[in-house]
């Protein structure tokens, strides 16, 4: 190598670092500052701005006269000094629940724990255990949600991508008119279906359960208890795919026919490549990032749940426990699986473009 263009490698080599280091600082600096924004946002309208610090002083002075009602000492005194001993017990208990400090202060104070992964304790909400540790409570709803959620969305997603490709393949035949016909039934939700299956195959033909995760009492036998599981998966998950399946289908379809429409699509086919090597190299090569990204972002998605069809099924996950916190205004809880997809979106969202790098030559981190 000479030595000039020994030089132009060396200068090529830091500004290549740099580049990306400069890159990875904004990009985490960006990142964060999004995940900050959208806790805190989640932290007002989880506590609307404030006002359930007042339902729950309500709730406390309620709970506190009804319960010293029932004691004969208290109604015994005279109602001055009853009324001081129910404001100096509502005072203790709003202390212990720092109801006392204003709403901004604990807000930021929620903040913090929250980015550093301190739960806390939820304040109406108890896991099944009886614990009351956020912790314990998401720890205990993850594993239902991951099994609903990764069997419905890993059945639809790869379900899609195959179903589309062969329609790419077939445009304009009969089942691809029927999809492009089927796509609007897709504006109902999942839940919407649901209750269709359940009244048909719970219902009237009673050959499926009508919501739960597992048979009362559960099987002792393991064969037996993932039997009844499965069982009881079918409705929930046939809801889910019945929602998406024409829409993605559609979308993924369209997707594939633009690329097969390419100038070196057409070339790789007049060189006689068979059809296989061509949809390989140069349909979904192309669109690997899409897919890529589509699949990430199905991924995380899968902490969340399905708020209303879990709910609709009875199934024992962390929607229908999101679902909850939000009625009860449950602020750690819903703080909690907030903060937790939050930074699960934001590693995707990074780790994505190093990604893309890696599958599209033309793709450089940084540039």
């Amino acid at each position: 190598m000479s030595e000039t263009a020994r030089s132009a490698e060396q200068r090529r080599g830091p500004s290549t670092v740099g580049r990306i280091v400069r890159y990875v600082s904004l990009r985490t600096l960006v990142l964060m500052f999004t995940v900050v924004i959208g806790v805190y946002l989640t932290i007002l309208i989880a506590n609307m701005g404030g006002h359930v610090d007042n339902i729950r002083r309500a709730e406390i002075r309620e709970g506190l006269v009804t319960s010293l009602s029932m004691d004969p000492e208290v109604r015994a005194l005279k109602p001055e000094a009853r009324n001081e001993l129910i404001a100096a017990m509502v005072a203790i208990e709003e202390q212990r629940l720092g109801l006392d400090q204003p709403f901004v202060v604990r807000s930021f104070r929620f903040l913090k724990d929250a980015l550093t992964l301190n739960l806390g304790r939820a304040d109406l909400i108890t896991s099944d255990s009886g614990s009351k540790m956020v912790r314990n409570i998401i720890l205990e709803r993850l594993p239902p949600t991951l099994l609903l959620m990764a069997t419905a969305n890993l059945t639809l997603f790869f379900s899609a991508i195959v179903f589309a490709l062969y329609l790419a393949r077939h445009y304009g035949s009969w089942l691809d008119k029927l999809v492009i016909a089927l796509t609007p039934t897709s504006a109902g939700p999942a839940w919407f279906y649901a209750l269709f299956l359940i009244v048909i195959f719970a219902g009237i033909l009673g050959v499926l359960p009508w919501g739960g995760m597992v048979s009362a009492p559960p099987p002792e036998s393991r064969l037996q208890y993932a039997l009844s599981v499965g069982r009881h998966l079918i409705l929930p998950v046939s809801a889910w795919i019945i929602s998406s399946i024409f829409q993605s289908t559609f979308g993924w379809r369209t997707f594939f026919l633009i690329f097969s429409m390419e100038d070196y699509v057409e070339m790789a086919r007049a060189k006689g490549l068979p059809a296989s090597s061509v949809e390989r190299s140069y349909i979904l090569r192309p669109t690997l990032p899409n897919i890529i990204t589509s699949f990430a972002l199905m991924l995380i998605g899968l902490w969340t749940g399905a708020l209303i069809l879990e709910t609709v099924t009875n199934w024992p996950g962390l929607g229908r426990l999101f679902f909850r916190a939000i009625g009860l205004f449950d602020t750690p809880v819903i703080v909690g699986n907030t903060i937790i997809y939050a930074y699960l979106l934001a590693i995707t969202v990074f780790l994505l473009d190093f990604i893309y790098a890696l599958v599209d030559p033309r793709v450089k981190v940084g540039s």
